[in-house]
């Protein structure tokens, strides 16, 4: 192999590797900044908390709008001080007539 081809096929390497490490990059940022997104609870959003921890409640009565959306996940509500997490609130149904 000439000198000329080794130099070559060299550049060609650090190329194709500088153009993966900069793909990848751009992958993972996409990737982390999609995930932030996706939230499980809105401002203005009804949830209702779970009828263990609330007991001899109806389900009106455990109902509460969100207020603030906080950084750590969890939610501050309107009438029900303190942070609540995900875990303490029945699924979302999306199906259910808002009241």
């Amino acid at each position: 192999m000439k000198k000329r081809t080794g130099w070559l096929i060299g550049a060609l390497a650090l190329t194709a590797g500088g153009i993966g490490a900069a793909v990848s990059k751009r992958k993972r940022k996409h990737m982390h900044a999609s995930k932030r997104a996706d939230v499980w609870a809105r401002p203005g959003m009804l949830v209702t908390f779970r009828a263990e921890l609330m007991p001899g409640r109806e389900r009106d009565e455990r109902t509460f709008r969100v207020k603030q959306l906080l950084s750590s996940g969890r939610v501050s509500l309107h009438g029900v001080d303190g942070e609540h997490a995900e875990k303490e609130f029945e699924p979302v149904q999306f199906d259910r007539p808002v009241a």
